[in-house]
């Protein structure tokens, strides 16, 4: 059943590319430009896959959810199906780390990589969403999958326009306690003066969250991350720019983040899958998210070198996260009380502080003098970033790190000939870490249901560290005709590894720093202290290769894309084991995007995804192993849709989501930990009531029990997905 699903999405693919492949000449393709670039370019003219999300788009998810996860699972084919939670955890695209910015802003924080930022995002404040596959020259830490951009809402001229949406959310295993309320407004406008501005302020709630059986869902159901039940969150935005005479503009923004989560009940993770322990209620402090980005944006279109722009940014986070209890196999390692009968510590919960701000100057310069349409995109970064994670009783988990990052880039575009666009450049980054000197508290581990040891504290010592590097990227793109185009090009992206994970870690990763539970204090002292140098991570370089067509005619449009992503440190983490490792890697695969107006009123759609990996277990140069599930949690994953509009306004969507199971060895003894596949149904119906549009959607319409690939990756230990939600609302602009 689960393969004839999946045949069926890939004959409607398949039909869609025959279409774009039968395209007949004198049809040109859109002129559909990105930002994500950091330049205004044409799709056209990227050799790298470009997908964008517009706001009918994007408001059309928002009907069936109000994630931004759930909505790049479902329209991007190389993203992870979403785990349904305010984590990121395991969210990856292409099986690698995606870059998520804001209006061109990083959101993450690359010296402790904790995830929980997709999450965070209101897809009410956003325009579209821009994502550029495989690493650039343009951006740096944290490009080495791809790059997502969301560009927020933008005034429009005239008075103040308003614009309201309300919904309601419920599981109907439980409608009255599970009810899900969301409100969002904002306010926008544009004078003659040139003076404009936006504000949109949002705010959400959740109770409790069931799965497709009726079962009540845990709240940290992928231990310490982050839950999706019984929260209370808030989003604001606010932007005021002013339109100098001359192609100048200045523009002053915030975004605030808050949410706040209270679980009631712990996570039993001893069972055959993760569920709450209701006889062990919750007595750790809430989950909490506090943050704000701050930016001061200038832009001159008539700078004496070409488009000038400059960013000024600050963010400013704060994130807390689940407390948990030691559970033999999956949270075989807590802070320790020091009492071996109840070993976890009643502190054994962390927030994570990050101060980053730094500047971002990009200059578009035409090259007409030298080659009638070339260009050439240059500029540099600048960014100090300071981050510390603490226990509740205040004692660090991680040495604090601070780092300066320094980037020059240039990127030129030439058109060798009225068909053939080349495109290459390069990127020198520098990272300057300073590690402060840290003393890692005492931990309670074991390997075994009996045996257990104490890791007693142990000092780290720090120092000043440096990493750099050239990278280069090289595509170019070929109109096949009017309406096709061939593009493919390599890529490469360096990133320094999570370093804050790898200093929780200190001393984890052997005995010689354990003692017996009966001599927690047994380490001599020349076993007490350890370098960070015998411990840090090595910068890694990711090698992207992409080769595509894509293309549109009238009622077709679509792509599809092969792609090879290749590193020699590739970073694994094994949950098991709770240790993070580094070797040679490769991922690879296919992906299609379809689309078909059968007529002016129904169109179907599918996007379809197929990525693998495989990787170096003993470091003796041969990929012997797949990739661990928390890096492919599933290898095939697609949505079919249709979407009709009846001539009165009314508008009926539906969906067919599936992704396939896995049962890859993920080591030399074939270890496996088998993830099933899943396939669901979502429906949305929409018309005009009132000047507005109300609207209703089921998502997982026939309340089907589903293991969610993503989050069951994390720890292996199955975790099921949403069952049937139904939502009802209503939007209006004023």
């Amino acid at each position: 059943m689960r393969y004839s699903q999946f045949l069926l999405i890939s004959a409607v693919g398949l039909m869609s590319s025959q279409v774009v492949a039968q395209q007949s000449a004198g049809v040109t393709l859109d002129e559909i430009t990105v930002t994500a670039a950091r330049a205004q370019r044409s799709i056209s003219d990227i050799p790298q896959t470009v997908q964008v999300v517009d706001q009918k788009e994007i408001e059309e998810q928002l009907k069936q959810s109000g994630s931004a996860s759930a909505l790049l699972a479902k329209l991007l084919p190389g993203f992870s199906v979403s785990n349904q939670t305010i984590s990121g955890a395991s969210e990856s695209y292409r099986g690698r780390d995606l870059l998520v910015l804001m209006d061109g802003v990083p959101l993450t924080t690359p010296l402790r990589d904790v995830s929980r930022v997709l999450s965070l995002i209101d897809l009410n404040s956003v325009e579209r969403i821009e994502l550029v596959a495989g690493a650039s020259s343009l951006y740096g830490a944290g490009a080495t999958g791809g790059t997502v951009n969301f560009v927020t809402k933008k005034a429009q001229p005239g008075g103040p326009r308003v614009s309201v949406n309300t919904a309601l959310r419920t599981f109907t295993a439980d409608p009255g306690g599970s009810l899900a309320p969301e409100l969002s407004a904002s306010v926008s406008g544009k004078h003659t003066n040139g003076i404009d501005y936006v504000f949109v302020g949002s705010g959400r709630g959740a109770q409790k969250t069931y799965d497709g059986a009726g079962r009540e869902l845990p709240s940290d159901a992928m231990l310490g991350q982050g839950g999706g039940d019984r929260l209370a969150s808030g989003n604001f935005l606010g932007k005021i720019g002013y339109d100098f005479d001359g192609g100048k503009r200045i523009e002053a923004s915030i975004s605030q983040f808050y949410l706040d989560q209270t679980p009631k009940y712990l996570t039993d993770y001893s069972g055959a899958y993760a569920k709450p322990d209701f006889t062990k209620p919750y007595t750790g402090q809430s989950v909490l998210e506090d943050s704000r980005s701050f930016q001061l944006r200038y832009s001159d279109t008539d700078f004496v070198l070409g488009n000038l722009s400059v960013v000024g940014f600050y963010n400013d986070i704060k994130k807390r996260f689940n407390y948990s209890e030691f559970s033999y196999p999956y949270n075989s390692l807590v802070y320790y009380s020091g009492n071996p009968l109840s070993p976890t510590s009643p502190a054994n919960q962390t927030t994570l502080y990050s101060e980053r701000g730094g500047v971002n100057l990009t200059i578009d310069t035409p090259l007409d003098r030298i080659w009638n349409g070339a260009k050439v995109t240059w500029g540099t970064d600048v960014v100090h970033d300071k981050t510390w994670q603490t226990l509740t009783d205040g004692r660090d988990v991680f040495t604090p790190l601070t780092q300066v990052t320094t980037a020059g880039f240039a990127l030129v575009q030439v058109p060798i000939t009225d068909r053939l666009t080349a495109r290459g450049g390069v990127r020198y980054e520098h990272f300057d870490l300073s590690v402060d000197d840290f003393l890692r508290p005492a931990a309670y581990a074991a390997i075994s249901p009996v045996t257990r040891f104490v890791l007693p504290a142990l000092n780290v010592i720090g120092g000043q560290y440096e990493y750099a590097s050239p990278t280069y990227n090289l595509g170019a793109t070929f109109k096949l005709n009017n309406k096709i185009d061939l593009f493919g090009g390599f890529s490469q992206g360096y990133a320094l590894p999570d370093v804050g994970a790898y200093t929780r870690r200190a001393g984890l990763s052997s005995t010689a720093f354990a003692c017996p539970v009966a001599t927690p204090n047994c380490l001599p002292l020349a076993r007490q202290t350890i370098s960070f140098t015998s411990i840090a991570p090595e910068a890694q370089i990711v090698n992207n290769y992409e080769i595509g067509i894509r293309g549109g005619d009238g009622p077709y449009k679509g792509s599809i894309t092969g792609f090879v992503s290749t590193s020699e440190k590739g970073v694994t983490f094994d949950p098991v084991t709770n240790l993070i490792s580094q070797q040679k890697e490769m991922i690879y695969g296919v992906e299609y995007i379809g689309e078909m107006a059968i007529n002016r009123n129904f169109t179907l759609g599918t996007t379809i995804g197929y990525k693998e990996g495989r990787y170096d277990t003993n470091k003796d140069g041969v990929l012997d192993s797949w990739l661990p599930n928390n890096r492919i949690g599933s290898p095939v994953r697609g949505l079919i849709f249709g979407d009709y509009r009846f001539d009165n306004g009314i508008k009926l969507r539906i969906e067919g989501e599936g992704y396939a199971a896995r049962n890859r060895g993920i080591n030399l003894t074939n270890t496996v930990y088998p993830i099933e596949g899943g396939f669901t149904m979502n429906a949305a119906l929409s018309g005009p009531v009132y000047g507005g549009e109300a609207y209703a959607a089921v998502n997982n319409l026939f309340d089907t029990e589903l293991q969610n690939p993503t989050a069951t990756s994390v720890r292996n230990l199955p975790v099921y997905s949403w069952g049937r939600t139904v939502t009802v609302g209503y939007r209006k602009t004023f």
